[in-house]
């Protein structure tokens, strides 16, 4: 729905037309010849057939030099990178690798000549000052740019880099002053390892004084008592102890006076110190946070501190003190759905109704889970104001013929997510918005369902707000009667399946985490293995996870097992995303409590955003799959079959927060 048009109450008709959806298309004729010809190049074999307009064989010609970089010579690489220029994607990949050979080699001046600024990592950039500096370039401005590198390096930098700091410092463009400011903002990054490689360069007495510092970063005590008393001690010794009040602000505050009264700690020096105390009293629901909070100056605080004092007396109760919290926030953040909503709720817990009410009319605008909660506390509809999207179908042939799209599609069609998403890149730089929304189409239409999500955005990597609104790119929906039909074996709300879906891998089948899980519902093998020995579910490895059936099977089963052990939705939904052992103290810390209150309350920030971005989703998904949504205050608490709401647009909408409905 345009944003100019008036609005309506969305029927469920209307739904179920937007959730409608086409199938992904399947792989070309020449998607697995192609697979099989990337493949080749990278092992150094023959290559099947492929025809030679293909869209991969730029990448294609980009495995087999890089397979046999080692012999390549300056001729071959620039021809290869002549002949491709109109393939920035594949030209930047070879370049950079290209420049890293050059650079192994020491190769100077061929590295100079394949140079384009901007290419590669950190450790490339920082080849390029050696090869300037080995040609007979180290000039004034090279002198400056290595100064203004090493004075800004507060964490270590890549090996590459060595070089190019042992020239500056046989130049004499290391003195005191350069090191001493690498020390002061190691200090500030907690970096104890570069404050001791950079004072290696200072006078033995200096020297000695930044090792001690480097010590009291690592792990602070009195020591710091019997430093010089100027501002680098004060410095280091503030840094520390503010190292130290994360893992133990006892410690820290025990400390912090003779310290202070030492070294003469200025507002700053305390304030930090005193800032870490108090946040980590509070972030850990120890006692005394309200004291601490207390002692941190007006001028350090911030929203983090401002959250944590408001959540500190929600876990305590103390219903009044997290009213004052709220009051206490600026006016943006106080502004925000999720503080609009608490304030409702605290000063309905106080009385005042009418308050309370305007409140939460106010929160009811957005559609993400506080606003979602507010409408339930009003018997208000949903806010849900859809965005058109889409053009014509020359419109979208145009993009979809779009050659970087074209490698993009075929690309991820054979697994390259990487060098598809290079290719993405390169589209999107030159597509107007409408293009950049249409290209989702076209990327959803070939199974690629992460670009509503992650690939929505321009040139600059940014996303215009209204785009948060394009629900129907945002929330893909794939495999709904795969999803019907588990959630009703294992007598779940579809609508929570798919969110968890789309939270945990965006309908990316070959989705892989950092800790190993994977697939559509992220399932850790071990959990996989286990939930189909126990019921009887046919098991062939890790690798199954991948297959839609057996993942979405196997994830609903599990998330089965979940609700039956916790019982209520939100508890098992934090359970699914942090595990049974902190979901258990969170249940023995604040037994009995209000759902709200509890999962604002979680300790994680990642699961705390989870379980409110999953109960949000669900509502969007009702949408999706065509059915008027559950309200929110019963999915929590398993009630599916309470009265379901309706969606309808408020006047004048503006567009929902990124944090509301998912990013």
């Amino acid at each position: 729905m345009s944003p100019h048009k008036p609005c309506i109450v969305l029927s469920a008709a209307f739904a179920l037309s937007l959730a409608t959806s086409t199938a992904p298309a399947q792989a070309l004729p020449d998607d697995d010849l192609a697979r099989r010809a990337l493949t080749a190049a990278e092992i150094g074999q023959p290559l099947p057939p492929l025809r030679a307009d293909h869209p991969l064989q730029g990448w294609i010609g980009h495995a087999r030099l890089n397979r046999d970089i080692a012999n390549l010579t300056p001729a071959q690489a620039l021809d290869f990178i002549d002949r491709h220029r109109g393939q920035a994607a594949v030209v930047d990949t070879f370049r950079t690798a290209w420049l890293g050979e050059l650079a192994k080699r020491k190769d100077w001046a061929g590295f100079r000549t394949a140079w384009v600024a901007g290419t590669g990592s950190a450790a490339l950039a920082c080849n390029e000052l050696e090869a300037r500096l080995r040609t007979g370039a180290a000039d004034a401005k090279w002198t400056a740019e290595v100064q203004e590198l090493w004075r800004g390096a507060g964490r270590s930098q890549p090996d590459a880099c060595d070089p190019v700091f042992a020239a500056l410092a046989e130049r004499g463009g290391l003195g005191e002053a350069e090191r001493w400011a690498r020390i002061e903002a190691a200090i500030a990054e907690g970096q104890p390892a570069v404050v001791r490689a950079a004072a290696r360069g200072l006078p033995d007495a200096q020297r000695r004084q930044a090792e001690a510092y480097a010590a009291y970063i690592a792990k602070a005590d009195a020591s710091a008592t019997s430093w010089p008393k100027d501002a680098r001690s004060r410095l280091a010794a503030s840094h520390g102890l503010a190292a130290l009040a994360r893992t133990n602000p006892d410690s820290a505050e025990s400390l912090l006076p003779q310290v202070a009264a030492a070294l003469d700690f200025s507002d700053a020096d305390r304030s930090r110190v005193l800032y870490q105390i108090a946040l980590w009293t509070v972030a850990s629901y120890h006692d005394g946070g309200a004291r601490r909070l207390a002692a941190v100056p007006e001028a350090a605080w911030d929203d983090r501190l401002h959250e944590w004092r408001v959540r500190e007396a929600l876990a305590r109760s103390d219903w009044r003190a997290a009213l004052a919290g709220i009051e206490r926030m600026g006016a943006e953040q106080r502004g925000q759905s999720r503080w609009t909503y608490f304030e409702a709720r605290l000063r309905e817990l106080a009385g005042d109704r009418a308050a309370a009410r305007r409140l939460y009319a106010a929160a009811a605008r957005e559609p993400d889970f506080h606003g979602f909660l507010a409408a339930d506390r009003i018997d208000q509809p949903y806010a849900l104001c859809p965005l058109e999207h889409g053009g014509s179908a020359a419109d979208k042939a145009a993009v979809a013929n779009d050659p970087a799209m074209q490698r993009a599609m075929a690309l991820f069609r054979i697994n390259r997510a990487g060098w598809a998403t290079r290719e993405w890149r390169d589209a999107l730089s030159r597509f107007s918005d409408r293009q950049r929304q249409i290209a989702v189409e076209v990327a959803q239409d070939n199974g690629w369902f992460d670009r509503g999500v992650f690939g929505l955005v321009n040139a600059g990597g940014e996303r215009k707000p209204e785009e948060l609104r394009l629900y129907t790119l945002r929330f893909p929906l794939h495999h709904d009667a795969l999803i019907r039909r588990e959630s009703a074996r294992n007598n779940l709300d579809p609508a929570w399946v798919a969110a968890e879906i789309r939270a945990e891998s965006t309908f990316n089948p070959r989705a892989r985490s950092p800790a190993n899980a994977r697939g559509l519902m992220q399932v850790l093998p071990d959990t996989g293995a286990g939930v189909a020995r126990r019921l009887g579910i046919p098991w062939s490895g890790a690798e199954s996870l991948y297959d839609p059936a057996t993942n979405v099977r196997i994830g609903t089963a599990y998330l089965r097992e979940m609700k039956d052990k916790y019982t209520l939705p939100y508890v098992a939904i934090a359970a699914y995303n942090a595990g049974p052992t902190p979901t258990a103290r969170w249940q023995s810390q604040r037994p009995g409590m209000d759902a709200d209150f509890w999962i604002e309350t979680i300790t994680y920030k990642e699961t705390r955003d989870y379980v409110a971005r999953v109960l949000a989703f669900s509502v969007i998904y009702d949408w999706r799959l065509g059915d008027a949504p559950v309200p929110v205050g019963d999915r929590m608490l398993g009630r599916t079959v309470a009265a379901r709401k309706s969606f309808s647009c408020p006047a004048a909408a503006s567009p929902p927060t990124a944090a509301g409905s998912g990013g």
